[in-house]
């Protein structure tokens, strides 16, 4: 009797083990994006605006380019972002050069006369769009 007993724990295990496996989520949230963006962006020790926007972006983490927990979902800074990027660039130059080119679009696109991305990083607010 132990020695079925030990097989079904075996199974079990492994079974429980690749449930486990199966169920994680991929997370979309990209650290050097991040870290691109507070290189570029975030100064806490510099003006007024700055300091605004470094404690929003500290306030906010993830997100600057996400919606409430799930990762998947983005605002529509965070869409311009992935439009432009892919989940495996890593490339520094190639982040800075796609953070200046969105901050460079209208925060919403449906309107006319609205802050642009950049604008809005400038004022010391997130560019989270209207």
């Amino acid at each position: 009797m132990s020695r079925s007993c030990s097989r079904y724990a075996v199974v079990f295990g492994a079974v429980l083990t690749l449930v486990c496996a199966g169920s994680a989520r991929e997370a979309f949230a990209r650290k050097q994006y991040m870290d691109e963006f507070k290189a570029m962006y975030v100064k806490a020790d510099g003006s007024d605006a700055e300091k605004a926007l470094a404690a929003e972006v500290e306030t906010a983490k993830c997100n600057v380019c996400h919606v409430g927990s799930v990762k998947k979902d983005r605002n529509i800074y965070g869409n311009a972002l992935a439009e432009r990027l892919d989940k495996n660039d890593k490339d520094a130059e190639k982040i800075k050069k796609v953070l200046g080119e969105v901050a460079a679009l209208s925060s919403d696109p449906a309107k006319t006369g609205v802050p642009t991305f950049g604008d809005l990083i400038t004022q010391g607010k997130l560019p989270v769009g209207k």
